[in-house]
Protein backbone atom coordinates (compact mmCIF):
# COMPACT_ATOMS: atom_id res chain seq x y z
CA UNK A 1 0.00 0.00 0.00
CA UNK A 2 0.85 3.62 -0.34
CA UNK A 3 0.15 6.70 1.71
CA UNK A 4 0.78 10.32 2.28
CA UNK A 5 3.15 10.03 5.15
CA UNK A 6 4.67 13.61 7.40
CA UNK A 7 7.70 12.77 9.22
CA UNK A 8 8.33 16.77 10.13
CA UNK A 9 5.64 19.52 10.32
CA UNK A 10 5.41 22.26 8.11
CA UNK A 11 4.51 23.10 4.65
CA UNK A 12 2.65 21.11 1.75
CA UNK A 13 6.54 19.98 0.58
CA UNK A 14 6.59 17.60 3.73
CA UNK A 15 3.98 15.32 2.04
CA UNK A 16 5.34 12.47 0.65
CA UNK A 17 4.29 9.50 -0.89
CA UNK A 18 5.63 6.61 0.88
CA UNK A 19 5.17 2.55 0.31
CA UNK A 20 3.69 1.20 3.46
CA UNK A 21 3.48 -2.50 4.91
CA UNK A 22 -0.46 -3.74 4.17
CA UNK A 23 -1.43 -4.11 8.25
CA UNK A 24 -4.00 -6.77 9.71
CA UNK A 25 -7.12 -5.59 11.30
CA UNK A 26 -7.40 -6.38 15.10
CA UNK A 27 -10.63 -8.10 16.06
CA UNK A 28 -12.11 -4.90 15.77
CA UNK A 29 -10.99 -3.43 12.92
CA UNK A 30 -11.50 -3.27 9.44
CA UNK A 31 -9.15 -2.97 6.61
CA UNK A 32 -10.54 -0.70 3.57
CA UNK A 33 -9.39 -0.51 -0.05
CA UNK A 34 -9.92 3.61 -0.37
CA UNK A 35 -11.44 4.97 -3.44
CA UNK A 36 -12.25 8.18 -2.63
CA UNK A 37 -10.25 10.98 -0.09
CA UNK A 38 -11.79 13.82 1.72
CA UNK A 39 -9.23 16.93 1.80
CA UNK A 40 -10.29 19.17 5.17
CA UNK A 41 -8.91 22.15 6.46
CA UNK A 42 -7.94 19.91 9.67
CA UNK A 43 -5.52 17.98 7.85
CA UNK A 44 -3.66 21.43 7.29
CA UNK A 45 -3.48 21.78 11.15
CA UNK A 46 -2.07 18.46 11.71
CA UNK A 47 0.34 18.59 8.73
CA UNK A 48 1.81 22.16 10.52
CA UNK A 49 1.55 20.30 14.22
CA UNK A 50 -1.31 23.07 14.91
CA UNK A 51 -2.55 19.98 15.95
CA UNK A 52 -0.09 17.68 16.57
CA UNK A 53 0.35 14.01 16.02
CA UNK A 54 2.87 11.83 17.19
CA UNK A 55 5.78 11.75 14.02
CA UNK A 56 5.71 10.02 11.95
CA UNK A 57 2.23 9.50 10.66
CA UNK A 58 -0.27 9.20 7.35
CA UNK A 59 -2.08 12.14 7.15
CA UNK A 60 -6.06 12.69 6.73
CA UNK A 61 -8.73 11.65 8.55
CA UNK A 62 -11.93 11.37 5.72
CA UNK A 63 -12.85 9.23 3.10
CA UNK A 64 -15.00 6.28 1.49
CA UNK A 65 -13.97 2.82 -0.15
CA UNK A 66 -14.56 -0.96 -0.47
CA UNK A 67 -13.91 -3.68 2.77
CA UNK A 68 -10.83 -5.78 2.04
CA UNK A 69 -10.65 -7.92 5.28
CA UNK A 70 -12.43 -7.67 8.83
CA UNK A 71 -11.15 -8.72 12.18
CA UNK A 72 -12.47 -11.61 14.27
CA UNK A 73 -15.17 -9.36 16.40
CA UNK A 74 -16.51 -7.64 13.51
CA UNK A 75 -20.10 -8.21 12.72
CA UNK A 76 -21.81 -5.04 10.83
CA UNK A 77 -19.92 -5.65 7.41
CA UNK A 78 -18.56 -8.00 5.23
CA UNK A 79 -16.04 -7.78 2.59
CA UNK A 80 -16.86 -6.02 -0.50
CA UNK A 81 -19.21 -3.87 1.12
CA UNK A 82 -19.20 0.34 0.35
CA UNK A 83 -17.99 2.12 3.33
CA UNK A 84 -17.43 5.73 4.23
CA UNK A 85 -15.93 7.30 7.62
CA UNK A 86 -14.42 11.07 8.60
CA UNK A 87 -12.36 10.76 11.74
CA UNK A 88 -10.02 7.69 11.17
CA UNK A 89 -6.30 9.30 11.37
CA UNK A 90 -4.44 7.56 7.72
CA UNK A 91 -6.83 8.20 4.98
CA UNK A 92 -4.52 9.33 2.83
CA UNK A 93 -3.42 6.28 1.85
CA UNK A 94 -4.52 3.02 -0.84
CA UNK A 95 -5.99 1.33 2.48
CA UNK A 96 -6.49 2.47 5.76
CA UNK A 97 -7.36 0.62 9.21
CA UNK A 98 -10.74 1.74 10.46
CA UNK A 99 -12.58 0.87 13.50
CA UNK A 100 -15.76 -1.13 12.78
CA UNK A 101 -17.79 1.41 14.96
CA UNK A 102 -16.03 4.50 12.72
CA UNK A 103 -17.75 3.18 9.73
CA UNK A 104 -21.12 4.13 8.09
CA UNK A 105 -22.69 2.00 5.09
CA UNK A 106 -23.28 3.99 1.89
CA UNK A 107 -26.30 3.80 0.32
CA UNK A 108 -26.71 2.49 -2.80
CA UNK A 109 -27.13 5.60 -5.06
CA UNK A 110 -24.43 7.61 -2.88
CA UNK A 111 -20.80 7.55 -4.93
CA UNK A 112 -17.34 6.67 -3.15
CA UNK A 113 -16.67 10.59 -4.34
CA UNK A 114 -20.18 12.12 -2.82
CA UNK A 115 -19.62 10.05 0.66
CA UNK A 116 -15.52 11.29 0.87
CA UNK A 117 -17.00 14.48 0.33
CA UNK A 118 -19.75 14.91 2.54
CA UNK A 119 -19.00 13.06 5.65
CA UNK A 120 -16.78 15.24 7.44
CA UNK A 121 -18.09 18.86 6.12
CA UNK A 122 -22.21 17.50 6.12
CA UNK A 123 -21.80 15.49 9.60
CA UNK A 124 -20.38 19.08 10.74
CA UNK A 125 -22.78 21.41 9.23
CA UNK A 126 -25.12 19.64 10.79
CA UNK A 127 -24.04 19.56 14.61
CA UNK A 128 -23.29 23.08 14.37
CA UNK A 129 -26.85 23.74 12.95
CA UNK A 130 -28.79 21.40 14.85
CA UNK A 131 -26.62 21.17 18.49
CA UNK A 132 -24.16 23.63 19.33
CA UNK A 133 -26.46 25.68 18.62
CA UNK A 134 -29.69 24.27 17.36
CA UNK A 135 -31.08 27.09 15.20
CA UNK A 136 -35.21 28.00 15.49
CA UNK A 137 -37.56 29.83 13.33
CA UNK A 138 -36.98 33.29 12.91
CA UNK A 139 -32.99 33.07 14.07
CA UNK A 140 -30.39 35.02 12.48
CA UNK A 141 -26.74 33.32 12.06
CA UNK A 142 -23.56 34.63 10.39
CA UNK A 143 -21.80 31.88 8.43
CA UNK A 144 -18.30 32.88 7.93
CA UNK A 145 -17.08 31.66 4.45
CA UNK A 146 -20.07 30.74 3.28
CA UNK A 147 -18.82 29.79 -0.25
CA UNK A 148 -16.33 27.39 1.04
CA UNK A 149 -17.25 23.86 1.52
CA UNK A 150 -18.64 23.82 4.84
CA UNK A 151 -19.86 27.03 4.34
CA UNK A 152 -22.40 25.86 1.49
CA UNK A 153 -23.58 23.22 3.79
CA UNK A 154 -24.24 25.12 6.30
CA UNK A 155 -26.22 27.99 4.62
CA UNK A 156 -28.94 25.15 3.61
CA UNK A 157 -29.17 23.46 6.91
CA UNK A 158 -29.92 26.53 8.31
CA UNK A 159 -32.07 27.49 5.76
CA UNK A 160 -34.06 23.86 6.75
CA UNK A 161 -34.19 25.69 10.01
CA UNK A 162 -35.86 28.83 8.76
CA UNK A 163 -33.36 30.51 9.93
CA UNK A 164 -32.08 34.41 8.62
CA UNK A 165 -28.83 33.39 7.12
CA UNK A 166 -26.03 36.31 6.53
CA UNK A 167 -22.83 34.82 4.90
CA UNK A 168 -19.27 36.09 4.48
CA UNK A 169 -17.29 35.92 1.63
CA UNK A 170 -13.66 37.39 0.03
CA UNK A 171 -15.49 37.51 -3.43
CA UNK A 172 -18.48 37.66 -5.78
CA UNK A 173 -17.87 34.53 -7.36
CA UNK A 174 -18.43 32.87 -3.87
CA UNK A 175 -20.63 35.36 -2.95
CA UNK A 176 -23.05 33.45 -5.87
CA UNK A 177 -22.61 30.35 -4.61
CA UNK A 178 -23.08 31.59 -0.65
CA UNK A 179 -26.57 33.12 -2.50
CA UNK A 180 -27.46 29.72 -4.47
CA UNK A 181 -26.53 27.72 -0.84
CA UNK A 182 -29.64 29.93 0.66
CA UNK A 183 -27.72 32.96 2.03
CA UNK A 184 -30.32 35.33 2.57
CA UNK A 185 -27.69 38.50 2.29
CA UNK A 186 -23.88 38.28 1.66
CA UNK A 187 -20.97 40.67 2.86
CA UNK A 188 -17.89 40.51 1.05
CA UNK A 189 -15.72 40.56 4.18
CA UNK A 190 -12.25 41.81 2.08
CA UNK A 191 -14.55 44.97 0.92
CA UNK A 192 -16.25 46.02 3.57
CA UNK A 193 -16.48 45.45 7.91
CA UNK A 194 -19.07 42.93 8.36
CA UNK A 195 -19.73 43.42 11.92
CA UNK A 196 -21.34 46.49 11.30
CA UNK A 197 -22.86 45.65 7.71
CA UNK A 198 -24.77 42.57 10.16
CA UNK A 199 -25.57 45.34 12.48
CA UNK A 200 -27.24 46.97 9.44
CA UNK A 201 -28.89 44.38 8.22
CA UNK A 202 -30.40 43.13 11.49
CA UNK A 203 -31.31 46.79 12.40
CA UNK A 204 -28.88 46.82 15.46
CA UNK A 205 -29.81 43.78 16.96
CA UNK A 206 -26.98 41.64 15.92
CA UNK A 207 -27.40 37.90 15.15
CA UNK A 208 -28.27 34.96 17.42
CA UNK A 209 -24.88 32.73 16.67
CA UNK A 210 -21.39 33.05 14.53
CA UNK A 211 -20.51 30.32 12.79
CA UNK A 212 -16.88 30.95 12.49
CA UNK A 213 -14.30 28.54 10.95
CA UNK A 214 -11.79 31.49 9.93
CA UNK A 215 -10.74 32.38 13.44
CA UNK A 216 -7.57 34.46 14.47
CA UNK A 217 -8.85 37.36 11.73
CA UNK A 218 -12.30 37.37 12.09
CA UNK A 219 -12.89 36.57 15.98
CA UNK A 220 -13.09 40.46 17.45
CA UNK A 221 -15.42 41.43 14.63
CA UNK A 222 -17.29 38.31 15.19
CA UNK A 223 -18.10 39.16 18.72
CA UNK A 224 -19.37 42.57 17.42
CA UNK A 225 -21.85 41.08 15.47
CA UNK A 226 -23.61 39.13 18.03
CA UNK A 227 -26.80 40.08 19.77
CA UNK A 228 -26.93 40.05 22.97
CA UNK A 229 -26.73 37.26 24.80
CA UNK A 230 -25.24 35.11 21.66
CA UNK A 231 -23.21 32.54 20.71
CA UNK A 232 -19.84 32.38 19.12
CA UNK A 233 -19.10 28.91 17.89
CA UNK A 234 -15.59 29.36 16.69
CA UNK A 235 -15.13 25.24 14.69
CA UNK A 236 -11.95 26.74 12.71
CA UNK A 237 -8.95 28.79 12.06
CA UNK A 238 -8.49 28.87 8.65
CA UNK A 239 -6.33 32.22 9.27
CA UNK A 240 -4.42 31.45 12.27
CA UNK A 241 -5.52 30.01 15.97
CA UNK A 242 -7.00 33.13 18.04
CA UNK A 243 -5.07 34.38 20.53
CA UNK A 244 -5.73 34.80 24.27
CA UNK A 245 -8.00 36.94 25.62
CA UNK A 246 -9.54 38.37 28.66
CA UNK A 247 -13.22 36.42 29.30
CA UNK A 248 -14.23 40.06 30.17
CA UNK A 249 -14.52 40.92 26.94
CA UNK A 250 -17.85 38.26 26.79
CA UNK A 251 -19.53 40.27 29.61
CA UNK A 252 -18.89 43.54 28.24
CA UNK A 253 -20.00 42.98 24.56
CA UNK A 254 -23.49 41.15 26.13
CA UNK A 255 -23.07 37.79 27.78
CA UNK A 256 -22.17 36.62 24.88
CA UNK A 257 -21.61 32.85 24.69
CA UNK A 258 -18.19 30.88 23.68
CA UNK A 259 -17.82 27.52 22.66
CA UNK A 260 -14.64 25.73 20.62
CA UNK A 261 -16.84 22.36 19.18
CA UNK A 262 -15.31 19.37 17.31
CA UNK A 263 -16.96 16.85 15.84
CA UNK A 264 -15.30 14.15 17.17
CA UNK A 265 -17.52 15.24 20.43
CA UNK A 266 -20.62 15.06 18.84
CA UNK A 267 -20.16 12.14 17.10
CA UNK A 268 -19.34 10.22 20.50
CA UNK A 269 -21.44 7.68 20.19
CA UNK A 270 -22.57 5.30 17.15
CA UNK A 271 -26.21 6.89 17.48
CA UNK A 272 -24.75 9.82 16.86
CA UNK A 273 -22.99 9.10 14.43
CA UNK A 274 -25.23 7.16 11.91
CA UNK A 275 -28.25 9.96 13.20
CA UNK A 276 -25.82 12.68 11.51
CA UNK A 277 -24.26 10.60 8.54
CA UNK A 278 -28.16 9.66 7.88
CA UNK A 279 -29.36 13.01 7.40
CA UNK A 280 -26.60 14.42 5.32
CA UNK A 281 -26.98 10.76 3.18
CA UNK A 282 -30.84 11.08 3.02
CA UNK A 283 -31.34 14.82 2.56
CA UNK A 284 -28.53 14.57 -0.17
CA UNK A 285 -30.68 12.09 -2.09
CA UNK A 286 -33.72 13.77 -1.95
CA UNK A 287 -31.94 16.60 -3.37
CA UNK A 288 -32.96 18.73 -0.20
CA UNK A 289 -28.94 19.16 0.20
CA UNK A 290 -26.76 20.28 -2.91
CA UNK A 291 -22.89 18.93 -2.95
CA UNK A 292 -20.50 20.60 -5.02
CA UNK A 293 -16.82 19.13 -5.65
CA UNK A 294 -14.34 21.21 -6.32
CA UNK A 295 -11.71 19.82 -7.83
CA UNK A 296 -9.86 16.12 -7.57
CA UNK A 297 -7.11 14.90 -7.72
CA UNK A 298 -4.24 11.99 -7.79
CA UNK A 299 -3.05 11.04 -4.21
CA UNK A 300 0.62 11.60 -5.29
CA UNK A 301 -0.52 15.28 -5.95
CA UNK A 302 -1.73 15.35 -2.09
CA UNK A 303 1.23 19.06 -1.83
CA UNK A 304 -0.93 20.48 -5.48
CA UNK A 305 -4.49 19.63 -3.48
CA UNK A 306 -2.92 21.28 -0.30
CA UNK A 307 -1.57 24.55 -1.75
CA UNK A 308 -5.30 24.84 -3.21
CA UNK A 309 -6.98 24.76 -0.51
CA UNK A 310 -4.89 26.98 1.63
CA UNK A 311 -4.95 29.32 -1.72
CA UNK A 312 -8.58 29.90 -0.61
CA UNK A 313 -9.60 29.29 -4.18
CA UNK A 314 -11.40 26.64 -3.22
CA UNK A 315 -15.44 26.38 -3.97
CA UNK A 316 -16.48 23.08 -3.26
CA UNK A 317 -15.18 20.38 -1.50
CA UNK A 318 -11.50 18.89 -2.76
CA UNK A 319 -11.00 14.69 -2.92
CA UNK A 320 -7.93 12.98 -3.59
CA UNK A 321 -8.31 10.06 -5.69
CA UNK A 322 -6.08 7.07 -5.14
Amino acid sequence: MYGIKVENYGGPEVLKLSEISLPNPSPNEVLVKVKAIGVNFVDIYQRKGLYPEKLPFVLGREGAGVVEAVGSNVSSVKVGDRVGWAGTMGSYATHVLVQEESLVRLPEKISFEEAAAILLQGMTAHYLSHATYPLKPGDSCLVHAAGGGVGQLLCQMAKMRSAFVIGTVSSQEKAELAKAAGADAVILYTQEDFALEVRKITHGKGVNVVYDSVGKNTFEKSLDALAIRGYLVLFGQSSGPVPPFDAQILNAKGSLFLTRPTLAHYTKTREELLERANFVFDTLLSGKLKLRIDRTFPLAEAREAHNYLESRKATGKILLIP
